[in-house]
């Protein structure tokens, strides 16, 4: 019999630090700032720092803490342990093969294969899953080489304890969510290489049973989803041939195969018949098992433990701990005694803030009803001590968890029946527009644009002195009408540069906003913000998401007096931006204890009073962003209508009352747009603007194909590299939308937003944007003569 896993732990925890040490010191190697041997200090002191905090909190068993930190993305880690990089990055392979893990020369190699250099693009960027968070996307092709060339991992594991958990992301999962390499022949899937790469995670778990480890974790959540084009008994057959492989070496750590995110019993059942010694589930995102399973898994896991993911590792509300503890000790008799029952989280908690207590600006009450990362382990070790000491040990717990929930139900903000008697009276009409051909029209006629017109996302960058007077502001050191003041000086000094750029529509360039959900969330009832409530998007890139804890209002119009604004500065279009939704609702912590349809039809309600205000202001082009519309697809296809049938619908809602004249616009970026062709063109918007760029346009097959009949804008700039792409690199990404796509459907403009770029480069890349626009739309009139 194996070692039982630790009755309490979690699956993964936040890595950026309390006070986003590591974003910083990223950012100061990267400026050149600070020197790689500072930069791997502050990490190992987040990696220490966290390590002793989480053993405060009670994870004191070997193997009870998970090893997850990362300077960048957990799935970079293995494409530089493995040396698994594109032939662009060879000079950095041949570093990473002679320089120690976290060598000053191996972290610039990791970040520049992150982020690109020169005419080098780096690796894709796409959602981790469902979630928020972002990963670098592996480049595989038949020659790419797998050989083990040492991990950052194995350091800490050495340095940390026997408590610690190295974590992996699990060979399947990895192979799954990598893209054929550039030059791969037709058919050819990443996935076919399992046998190639098996033997570097080898190689690698052996050196982390070197270096002490007694338990790693092998993270598995593409198993719980069905949206693969691999036959699910190909990947079952996968999973169990990797795991026998993996678990051949007789010396070896003891395994934890954890299934996030979802649930996958035919992956559990699969895993029973390998040696692994631990099988996480997620019962949050997923489901309870049932008796039924439990009844297979008792006798088909004797031995071995089963790690329930009963504690949300997505969302910050206080858990149901009564409700939990009744279904674990459920899964504990079904299972008796020959199957050990773990606590966990059910996913990482890096998509969470650190510590709840330090929000001492919120309410009490609401304050009371949530759980950050660390009162999520506090949870987790709660319920482990009862189902180790019995019901009567955690009374005091319960008790006190019952009435924060009850609390919660009571408070009159919850459930306002002035809200939700707007929402009941809404009517299929209301998420009707014109017929498109009929606005077409009548918006060519209002705002009469050339070909290929080119426009941006949305904001401009977002300087210190910005930032400085938005602070100020806020903390009353700055009057609210010098503030007013200094934002319609940055809007004029924004409207002035898009002109002598040449762009055709114009934006406001967003100063007043700090985020693009958070700024709504502090003008609509329902919301409340954070200060210190920062999760990790990607790379030294942070996000605090608001929390959506009510129903929903909106007291005042929000944006009209800026976008009012910036349109009386110019005779060009001037485009007003609304974030949509879905995005609000994904980017916030929403609240679960009512239907997502009910909160996304609030939200609709409130933006389409807020285009109404912008076309009364005499904004006639106004962007609905739904960037997150693709990130909340549900993993499991049985669920894609309802999904759809919602979130189309209150984006509709939202845009449903405008004007012909008036140009809807929407904004999607990192979103697999071929994965939800059909939903987008459900949407209705008249122009779609998508990222593009760094796939090279490899939406356009899925847009062609569909039929998509109204405008798109595939970006032709990666902003979340810093490099300024040429006129001829722009011209290509162009020539390659107007040939897939006829050209009258075509705009010309980035990715995504320029609030993270400065302004030496966003000025260069937009004039080698609109010199290639006007190159395309020469060619064009030239062809069609």
């Amino acid at each position: 019999m194996s070692t039982p896993f630790p009755t309490a732990s979690i699956l993964g925890y936040p890595r950026i630090g309390g006070d986003r040490e590591l974003k910083f010191a990223l950012e100061k190697f990267w400026s050149h700032k600070a020197s790689g041997e500072e930069l791997a200090a502050t990490a190992q002191g987040l990696r220490e720092t966290r390590t002793r905090r989480l053993s405060s909190l009670g994870l004191t068993k070997p193997g009870s803490i998970p090893e997850d930190f990362s300077y960048y993305d957990q799935v970079l880690d293995l494409v530089c342990a493995f040396g698994a990089t594109p032939e662009r990055f060879a000079p950095e392979r041949e570093v990473l093969a002679q320089s120690e893990p976290e060598s000053p020369e191996a972290l610039a190699a990791q970040f520049t294969i992150a982020r690109g250099e020169g005419d080098r693009a780096a690796l894709g960027l796409t959602k981790w899953f469902d979630s928020n968070y972002h990963y670098l996307v592996p480049e595989i092709g038949p020659d790419t080489v797998f050989e083990y060339l040492g991990a950052p991992r194995v350091a800490a594991a050495k340095t940390l304890g026997e408590a610690v958990r190295p974590v992996l992301v699990g060979p399947i999962t990895f192979l799954l969510l990598s893209r054929a390499a550039e030059g791969a022949p037709e058919g050819f899937r990443p996935f076919d290489r399992l046998d190639d790469v098996l033997p570097a995670y080898l190689a690698l778990v052996d050196e982390l049973k070197a270096a002490g480890a007694q338990w790693v974790e092998f993270d598995e959540p593409a198993l719980v989803s069905d949206r693969w084009s691999i036959p699910r008994e190909e990947i079952l057959a996968a999973l169990r041939h990797a795991y026998t492989t993996l678990s051949k070496e007789a010396e070896r750590p003891q395994y934890l195969v954890a299934l996030s995110y979802g649930h996958a019993a035919d992956a559990v059942d699969v895993l029973a018949e390998t040696p692994v010694e631990a099988i996480h589930i997620d019962t949050v995102r997923g489901r309870w098992p049932e008796d039924e399973e439990l009844s297979r898994w008792s006798e088909s896991l004797r031995g071995r433990s089963l790690v329930i993911g009963a504690i949300s590792g997505r969302n910050i509300w206080r858990a149901d701990l009564g409700e939990a503890f009744e279904q674990l000790t459920r899964v504990q008799r079904r299972l008796g005694e020959g199957v050990h029952v773990s606590v966990s989280t059910s996913t990482s908690l890096q998509h969470v803030p650190h510590d709840v207590e330090r929000e001492t600006q919120l309410d009490p009450e609401i304050r009371s009803w949530l759980a950050f990362a660390d009162q999520k382990v506090t949870e987790s070790v709660t319920l482990a001590r009862g189902l180790s000491e019995g019901k009567e040990a955690i009374a005091r717990e319960l008790s006190d968890n019952a009435a924060v929930l009850e609390s919660r139900r009571r408070h009159p903000g919850v459930h306002r029946e002035d809200i939700r008697e707007k929402t009941a009276a809404v009517t299929d009409e209301d998420r009707h527009r014109a017929p498109y051909p009929e606005r077409l029209a009548a918006q060519e006629k209002a705002l009469g644009l050339p070909p290929l017109p080119t426009t941006t996302i949305g904001s401009f960058p977002q300087t210190s002195e910005i930032r400085q007077a938005r602070a100020a502001h806020r903390r009353g050191e700055l009057s609210t009408e010098d503030y007013v003041a200094a934002m319609k000086s940055e809007i004029e000094h924004v409207i002035r540069a898009q002109e002598e750029i040449g762009l055709d529509v114009l934006v406001h360039g967003e100063a007043e906003r700090n985020d693009m959900v958070q700024y709504f969330a502090e003008h609509f009832e329902g919301f409340v913000t954070t200060v210190h409530g920062w999760v990790q998007s990607y790379g030294s890139r942070c996000t605090r998401p608001s929390i959506l804890w009510g129903d929903v209002s909106r007291p005042e119009p929000v944006t009209v007096e800026w976008s009012g604004y910036a349109a009386s500065l110019t005779d060009h279009a001037v485009k007003g931006m609304l974030t949509g939704p879905v995005t609000i609702m994904a980017w916030s912590f929403v609240r679960e204890d009512i239907p997502w349809s009910e909160v996304g039809d609030q939200l609709g309600l409130v933006l389409r009073d807020e285009i109404r205000d912008l076309e009364n202001a005499g904004v006639g082009v106004i962007q609905v962003d739904e960037p997150a519309i693709r990130e909340l697809l549900p993993l499991r296809s049985t669920e894609e209508d309802e999904y759809l049938r919602w979130s189309v619908g209150s984006f509709r809602l939202a845009t449903g009352g405008a004007k012909s004249e008036t140009s809807i616009h929407t904004h999607l970026c990192y979103s697999d747009f071929a994965t939800v062709v059909d939903a987008i063109d459900r949407l209705d918007a008249d122009v779609t603007s998508v990222e593009a760029s760094r796939s090279k346009m490899a939406v356009l097959p899925a847009i062609a194909a569909h039929g998509f009949d109204r405008q798109i804008g595939p970006g032709v700039w990666d902003i979340h590299s810093p490099r300024v792409p040429s006129v001829e690199e722009i011209s290509g990404l162009i020539s390659r939308a107007t040939d897939a796509l006829d050209p009258r459907q075509v705009w010309v403009n980035p990715d995504c937003g320029l609030k993270t770029r400065g302004w030496e480069e966003t000025t260069a890349t937009l004039r080698n944007l609109v010199e290639a626009a006007h190159e395309a739309r020469q060619a064009s009139s030239t062809s069609s003569k």
